[in-house]
Parts: structure tokens; sequence; C-alpha cells
């Protein structure tokens, strides 16, 4: 009996690895069948970037709680350094959150109506996460699921957006772009949210929220080394 629980964690931990060794070479063959027409993610803010700007692309999780936790530190950090940051969030559904592709697809589908409330939605999500965990929908079909997230949408996008914002669950395109973020994810080794990567290089211990001392740790020496090369 006393080897009960470790040979389940055991198990536990193969059935894990095995799935998302999979999940990479499925999605990693998949992806080479088509080239999307534009780069995947959603930009903050409109910025653009420069020879000295700071690329920072966070895959995250709408229904992640992890996600969730790591998204104010690294807000904190883009309004204190400006224009020399430049984010790229990536929507990453973890297949084991029962409505993170289509939470995910709807922010595909609210920054096609008006890309500049993509954020808004996104914070929306995270701080109302709750209503779309497993257990909140287990009886729930996945129709008046989405139907939920499109009411949902529609409080920030405006309730006369209602049809279009629906209408978007039926778009193969929108199906398509969320299907584009999940296999780009799977290309860059990603395997759970949130999972940064800085100037193109992934950061240590994914799957953690980052505070802002730390990404102030991780900034400051760039800046620093940036002003000794000039």
């Amino acid at each position: 009996m006393g080897l009960e629980k470790p040979r389940q964690g055991i198990s536990m931990l193969i059935s894990a690895s095995v799935f998302v060794c999979i999940s990479l070479l499925l999605c990693t063959v998949d992806a080479q069948l088509s080239i999307p027409a534009k780069y995947d993610g959603f930009v903050y803010k409109d910025r653009r970037v420069h020879d000295d700007t700071i690329v920072i692309e966070a895959f995250l999780d709408p229904v992640c709680p992890d996600s969730r936790d790591s998204w104010p530190p690294l807000k904190q950090a883009l309004e204190y350094y400006g224009p020399r940051l430049w984010l790229l969030v990536h929507p990453f559904p973890l297949p084991y959150h029962d409505n993170a592709f289509s939470t995910s697809r709807a922010l595909h589908i609210v920054n096609k109506l008006n890309a500049s409330v993509t954020y808004q939605v996104l914070e929306m999500f995270f701080k109302h996460q709750e209503i779309f965990y497993n257990r909140e929908t287990y009886n729930k079909s996945k129709q008046s699921v989405d139907h939920l997230i499109g009411k949902f949408v529609a409080e920030v996008l405006g309730k006369d957006l209602l049809s279009e914002i629906e209408s978007g669950f039926s778009d193969r395109k929108t199906d398509l772009a969320t299907r584009v973020s999940f296999k780009y994810g799977c290309s860059r080794g990603v395997t759970g949210t949130p999972f940064f990567f800085v100037n193109g290089f992934p950061l240590p211990d994914p799957g953690s929220a980052i505070d802002y001392k730390g990404w102030k740790n991780i900034i400051d020496p760039l800046i620093g080394a940036q002003s000794q090369g000039r």
C-alpha cells in the first residue's frame, strides 16, 4: 500500500510526458503543412520595434491561473519601461483546461473586430476566469459555453456586436487562427503557461509567474548592456 501513491505519481508523470511528446510531434508535423499569412500573436499597445527594443513574447492561456498571476507584474514592467519593451502575446490553449480553446478563439475574434480592446478582454478573462473553469461548465454543452463566452466578450466590445461575436465561433478562419497559435507554441517548445521568451530566448522556470522585481532583474542588465555598446 505504501508504494501505491508513488507508483500513481510516476504513472501520471509518464502519461503527461508521453502526451507532451506526442503533441509536440503532431503539432510540428502539422504546422509544416502551411505557413500563416501573418505572424501569430497580439501586439501590446501597437508599439514599434527598434534596434534597441527588448522583445518579449508571452504564451498565455486565458483560463490558466498561473497565466493570470503573471500578467499584473508583466504589465507593470511594460508601463515602467515604456517603448523600450515590445510585447507579443500568443494564446496557448492548454488541453486540460476545457474552455481554453474557446476563450483563446474569442481573443482572435475580438482582435479581428476591434484590436484596440484585445488586451482588455484578456484581462477580463483573467479577472473572472473561474466562470469558465472545468467544474463550472461541466454540465454545459460546448455551444452554450461559447454563447456564454460571447455574451461575456460583448460586455467589452459592445452588446450590439454580440451576433458578430457569436458568428465568429462558426468562422473557419478564427478556428484556424487559434490552431496556428497552439501549433506555433509547440514549434517553439512551449509545454505550459505562462511561457516567456526575451529577445528570442526562453526564460527559465516555465509555467511560473515572474514578479515585478524578477522582470527588472531581467531587463535592467539588457538596457545596461545596450548603453555600454553604444
